[in-house]
């Protein structure tokens, strides 16, 4: 008796490759969204000539140190105070600029807590400077 042997091909199937890579691709990148991380939400603002030409003098100037102390318009105050002496300007102003400026070193700490007082005293306008913003309001680069 002969044992009859099938042959079997010898090519690959693909026909289904290109599929398979196709649904990858959308997996990847349905879960890259979902993998941003998340931070403070706050939006930067646009180029706008009037915040530009606002004069230093009305806004309050807040300074991080490196070591974390605060500087409420050139004097040293604690975070805790820092709530009382918006207040009353605020009341005025309530569209009174606030310039944030702190230093490369501060501790993140520092510049988050700063952040949940300004919310809480309700500053809608934060100006957080860049370099040529601190060249033409004359403020020193915070070390």
């Amino acid at each position: 008796m002969r044992i009859r042997r099938r042959e079997i091909p010898v090519e690959i199937p693909t026909a289904s490759m290109a599929d398979v890579a196709f649904l990858l691709m959308i997996f990847f990148l349905v879960a890259s969204f979902y993998s941003v991380t998340r931070g403070i939400q706050f939006s930067l603002p646009k180029h706008d000539e009037a915040a530009l030409t606002a004069e230093p003098e009305a806004a309050t100037l807040i300074e991080i140190a490196s070591n974390g102390a605060l500087t409420v318009d050139s004097r040293p105050m604690p975070l805790d105070a820092l709530r009382a002496y918006l207040e009353p300007r605020l009341e005025r102003n309530p569209t009174k600029s606030v310039i944030l400026q702190t230093s490369l070193e501060a501790p993140y700490q520092a510049m988050t807590d700063v952040f949940d007082e300004l919310r809480q005293v309700g500053v809608q306008n934060l100006v957080i400077p860049t370099s040529t913003e601190l060249q033409m309001y004359g403020l020193q680069q915070l070390k």
